[in-house]
């Protein structure tokens, strides 16, 4: 989930509406004790792609992932900021990186 934050200056990436936690991240996070904070560094917990799009293309985009039975949904926002931040909400808590 982090990896964005090689890629983005100037950005505040905000994904506060992210798919659920597939059940192998929970037998992971559960078996290794590993903080919720860090499987969303290291894993992308079941998010195999995201495309940065205007907010007007993204229903076109949803659409033609449909078309082809995906299931694509728009997971967050960016804002200016003064440095790469990214900001993950979700069920299992909140974490800046």
């Amino acid at each position: 989930q982090t990896k964005i934050l090689h890629f983005i200056d100037g950005v505040h990436v905000i994904k506060d509406n992210l798919f659920p936690v597939p059940p192998l991240f929970e037998m992971i996070q559960s078996g290794s004790g590993t903080p919720w904070e860090e499987m969303y560094r290291v894993f992308n917990m079941g998010h195999r792609m995201e495309l940065y799009v205007n907010r007007h293309d993204a229903r076109a985009i949803i659409d033609i992932a449909s078309g082809f039975n995906l299931d694509a949904q728009i997971i967050g926002r960016c804002e200016s900021a003064p440095s790469p931040k990214l900001t993950i909400r979700s069920g299992l808590g909140e974490f800046q990186y």
